[in-house]
């Protein structure tokens, strides 16, 4: 085809040579590539914007076609990060009482919010804010004495620190500030709360998994640190029923350490959506019971791909 072209006088190559009086060196083929090479390279170049971003959107369309992976309802934290652009909510109930001579404590919370949201590929936002109401019982008799409101706002992040191979784990960091302004008077501390955590993962096989954290806290307006673990054995029963039992405990510089245990159950109704029910007690005196439903949900930022 190009060669006719240029063989022919009513080719824009021939026209050139016609219409000029003066001897132009300017041979076809330089012409040529100067004619079609850039419109060649903007179209390579478009080419490979739309394969990427094609390419960006599959993932992001797998990613939301892979069952969510939430830090409720156990103590044990994951290392996985949400992804870039997706908001995770993870929300629920609990109950717990505390008994010591004759006098019991009981804490409703009715929301132990922690939304979620992926702000870099590596980096997680977290907010949290619970509302809780706690009640006294003397000798099986019901008191006057009754607390309820907004405890502090959480406001932390999480990032991962490297990814399972072979026996090395999942690992990643959380750090969390707690907020005392946020809170209301019941429960209003003067000083500002932290704690960070280091969280580990390791595939067992197909169906289980093994999760442990390791961190410290300060809080209740003492500045003794309390130093935190939690272990949790995971095993999926089913493609959608999964459950859990899980250790954990805090050991403060000055005071006896306190050990706790709960177990539940996982019900993924959709790869975006989880419900989960918990039991657990204490170990060292403490925590008489504990009771916890809730549910999580992530919010794709794609839900199909449009090329």
């Amino acid at each position: 085809m190009l060669m006719k072209r240029n063989n022919s006088k009513h080719s824009l190559i021939n026209k050139c040579y016609l219409e000029r009086s003066r001897k132009v060196s300017l041979c076809p083929s330089i012409l040529f590539f100067f004619l079609i090479i850039p419109f060649h390279f903007s179209f390579a170049q478009n080419d490979s914007i739309t394969f990427a971003l094609v390419q960006h959107k599959v993932e992001k369309f797998k990613y939301s076609q892979e069952p969510l992976i939430t830090d409720r309802p156990d103590q044990t934290e994951s290392p996985n990060v949400l992804r870039k652009g997706f908001l995770q909510v993870e929300t629920g109930t609990f109950y717990e009482t505390f008994e010591d001579n004759n006098i019991q404590n009981e804490n409703f919370t009715y929301n132990t919010t922690l939304v979620r949201f992926g702000l870099l590929d590596n980096l997680e936002l977290r907010l949290g804010w619970n509302f809780t109401e706690g009640k006294t019982n003397i000798n099986g008799k019901s008191t006057n004495n009754v607390t309820s409101g907004f405890k502090p706002l959480l406001l932390g992040i999480k990032t991962s620190i490297a990814k399972e191979k072979g026996v090395f784990p999942d690992i990643g960091l959380l750090g969390h500030l707690y907020l005392p302004f946020t809170a209301s008077t019941d429960y209003k501390p003067e000083n500002t709360g932290v704690d960070f955590r280091f969280a580990f993962a390791h595939t067992l096989n197909e169906n289980s998994s093994l999760s442990y954290n390791l961190g410290a806290a300060w809080g209740n307006d003492s500045p003794e640190a309390s130093f935190v673990y939690t272990i949790a054995y995971g095993i999926g029963v089913t493609e959608k029923i999964g459950a859990y039992a899980e250790l954990y405990g805090d050991l403060p510089e000055n005071n006896k350490a306190n050990h706790f245990w709960d177990a539940g159950f996982t019900y993924l109704i959709s790869n975006n959506i989880q419900l989960d029910a918990t039991i657990g007690t204490s170990i060292t005196k403490g925590q008489d019971l504990l009771l916890s439903a809730g549910v999580s949900f992530r919010i794709p930022k794609t839900k199909n791909i449009q090329i």
